[in-house]
């Protein structure tokens, strides 16, 4: 049985889902039809805080609270609006814009770099 390695997913899901830079990401940043999505932990959010404006939705509850057929549904993350997915380093939301991809849910992408690059660029932080 063939096996895929967590270094093939994410470059397979590099292939198939857009990418942004975080310069990119910034200047569709509060675009009434864009929403940031963080999707790290809540550990993450506590020791770095989040990008200002960003919505959080752990990676593990992403495909719930995304799906508009779930109890657990987010209405930020529906109505036809542009995702823009972050996490630590960029490979969980290229991972997690896929699976939103698959679902047909978008239109999505994620950010390269992840928060770091964000920060880097100058988004602003605030606390978690």
């Amino acid at each position: 049985m063939a096996k895929i390695s967590a270094k093939d997913l994410v470059a397979q899901a590099n292939r198939e889902v857009e990418t942004l830079s975080a310069e990119e990401a910034l200047a569709r940043l509060g675009q009434p039809d864009t929403v940031l999505v963080d999707v790290r932990e809540g550990e993450e959010l506590a020791k770095t805080g989040r990008i200002a404006g960003a919505v959080h939705v752990p990676r593990g509850f992403l495909e719930f609270q995304a799906d508009p057929a779930s109890p657990t549904h987010r209405a930020e993350l529906g109505g036809g609006k542009r995702l823009m997915l972050y996490c630590g380093s960029g490979n969980r939301s290229a991972l997690a814009a896929k699976s939103l991809d698959d679902m047909g849910l978008g239109p999505v992408a994620h950010v390269a770099g992840g928060f770091p690059a964000l920060a880097k660029a100058g988004a602003t932080v605030e606390p978690a």
